[in-house]
């Protein structure tokens, strides 16, 4: 006897998990960014240390409003797509449905066999039908603004705290360095747990998240070095 399971898709994470990737990403890498720039510069550590929450703060307000604007004008996107179709689907019915036979026809369903599905989807929600294979919005995929805002704020926030706390515990001759290695194996962290929880390659997302913070890193600091010395 065949027995019904139920299947937990990775996909269904991709909101709440490209938000929380951004910001603890965002949060490790611009804020060690920062120290090592200011570090290079000749500041000593309570300056540092002060630049660094400054920029936790400000890295987490911004990544709050960015990521609201954004999914917020997205969401508006999706929602006037749905006004739209609501008003086609009470004022032209008859193409509304041919439309959407057209739609299984080009996947494989003979015109037949793909007109019986219409009718049957748009006799139980039409606009459900339209909304998910016409314009490809679904449920789980859907814009949510606030979730958006709140996950990459917090997740920036933990990303950020981690290289200030190594401004903290690390002798001042050795700052540049612990913030840099303690940064980059964060950022390994980050990339393993991300890959994990998507259901992506480990090695090659812990590769990619590694390499791109510590070309940001070097810049930053060869630029601070620069700055310094010319001040």
């Amino acid at each position: 006897m065949s027995r019904l399971h139920t299947e937990n898709h990775l996909v269904s994470r991709i909101g709440w998990l490209r938000a929380a990737v951004l910001g603890a990403n965002d949060g490790i890498v611009s804020t060690a960014s920062l120290i090592m720039g200011v570090a290079t510069a000749s500041a000593d550590t309570q300056q540092i240390l002060v630049a660094g929450v400054a920029g936790l703060v400000a890295g987490a307000m911004s990544m709050a409003a960015g990521e609201y604007v954004s999914v917020s004008s997205q969401a508006d996107t999706e929602q006037a797509d749905l006004a739209r179709e609501r008003m086609e689907l009470q004022t032209t019915p008859e193409a509304e449905l041919e439309e959407l036979t057209q739609l299984y026809v080009k996947r494989g369903l003979t015109h037949e066999l793909a007109g019986q599905v219409a009718v049957q989807l748009t006799a139980n929600d039409a606009l459900d039908a339209h909304s998910r294979d016409e314009l490809g919005i679904v449920e789980y995929m859907a814009a949510r603004p606030i979730e958006a805002a709140v996950t990459s704020a917090a997740t920036f926030a933990v990303g950020s705290s981690m290289p200030l706390l190594m401004v903290v515990l690390s002798p001042a001759s050795m700052l540049i360095y612990a913030v840099a290695i303690a940064s980059l194996l964060f950022l390994a962290l980050l990339g393993a747990i991300g890959a994990k929880a998507g259901g992506a390659h480990v090695l090659k997302a812990t590769a990619r998240v590694t390499f791109w913070g510590a070309f940001a890193m070097a810049l930053t600091a060869g630029i601070g070095a620069l700055v310094g010395t010319a001040v």
